[in-house]
């Protein structure tokens, strides 16, 4: 088993490669890499799903493990006089959660970094900035990335309309915090980690274990929608970040949290009892919630009619979809019940 050392570097690791929805070539090369390391069959399908397949003694049946190597950002509107761009949400991103700072512009042809915009502050109530102070939420129609270049300049970096935009790495930089990790991107890059330590550990199942690091789950689950639309699994099991707040039972610490219900519907309560005893024999405890203003590949993939039985492992985090801070022990906890699951298959 790995130590919580470990699990921060290799988080560490993964959270500075860039991936928004869409645009996750770093991370889709850095996957590849690992998993042809590990000596694990790996492809990427057309959906841009990283797929290691780790076969089972019986090849006609088949699970999936997913989390999805995609993160939230913004998308290039315009661009406008003097080296402003104009942009929009990706994914469920809010401006005021990021805050004034540094931004990567993923060009087609070299990454620039800009400064994400809100206006000064000392200002009357002649400069719309007055209500974000007073009344109003920044909002991503309310601000823009400041580059100081030329148009010439962007559009030959290949900055035009559609261009992804994420936080800067000079601000993506993990930190520990005793047992904790805090940085951007935990969602779902601490997933990722798991998925690959499932590589290292699962060793001749009982069937064949895809291991999905999914596509642009952030606009709709879709890489994992392409993926189960295509495979008979018998369960489909999502690894997530799982939000800390008091309108749900959920505490901070090392067990990890397995889901009843969120937003797309209710989870598999067969497959749901085959985790809690896959967890009781490794003395993993779990917690148990609904969740609302939530989805995964699972839940998504259940309400299509794409699996016959989901589920939805997560770690507790606080900040989600912000800077995130989760418990390494928690995250390793979902590894350690999935390996035991995998061994009762």
């Amino acid at each position: 088993m790995m130590d919580w050392d470990s699990w921060f570097k290799r988080i560490e690791d993964l959270v500075m490669l860039h991936s928004p929805s869409g645009v996750e070539g770093e991370m889709t090369q850095f996957l590849l890499a690992e998993f042809e390391r590990l000596g694990v069959e790996v492809k990427v399908d057309w959906a841009d799903n990283v797929v290691a397949k780790i076969p089972g003694k019986d090849r006609s049946r088949a699970i999936a493990v997913t989390a999805h190597k995609d993160e939230i950002g913004a998308i290039v509107k315009r661009l406008k006089p003097g080296g402003r761009l104009e942009v929009a949400r990706l994914g469920g991103s809010f401006p005021w959660v990021y805050g004034e700072g540094v931004v990567d512009i993923l060009g087609d042809r070299r990454t620039l970094s800009g400064i994400l915009s809100f206006g000064s502050r000392h200002v009357s109530h002649e400069s719309p900035q007055k209500l974000q102070q007073e009344t109003q939420p920044v909002e991503w129609e309310k601000v823009w990335i400041e580059t100081k270049l030329s148009q010439e300049q962007l559009q030959e970096a290949g900055v035009r309309p559609g261009t992804r935009v994420v936080v800067g790495k000079q601000r993506k930089q993990a930190l520990r915090l005793q047992d904790y990790i805090a940085s951007y991107t935990l969602d779902n890059k601490a997933s990722v980690a798991i998925l690959l330590a499932l590589a290292e550990r699962v060793k001749e199942p009982a069937l064949d274990v895809y291991l999905v690091a999914s596509a642009k789950e952030e606009v709709g689950a879709l890489g994992a929608l392409y993926f189960s639309q295509r495979h008979q699994l018998e369960a489909l099991i999502a690894l997530e970040i799982c939000p800390l707040a008091p309108e749900y039972p959920i505490a901070d610490g090392v067990a990890p949290v397995l889901l009843s219900q969120d937003s797309y519907g209710l989870y598999d309560e067969g497959l749901n009892r085959e985790l809690q005893q896959a967890a009781d024999g490794v003395n993993v405890p779990l917690q148990r919630a609904i969740l609302s203003s939530f989805g995964s590949d699972a839940s998504i993939a259940m309400k299509l009619g794409h699996v016959a039985r989901g589920a939805c492992l997560g770690f507790p985090t606080q900040n989600t979809h912000g800077y995130e801070i989760a418990h390494l022990g928690a995250i390793a906890n979902c590894l350690e019940v999935l390996v035991s699951y995998c061994d009762r298959l």
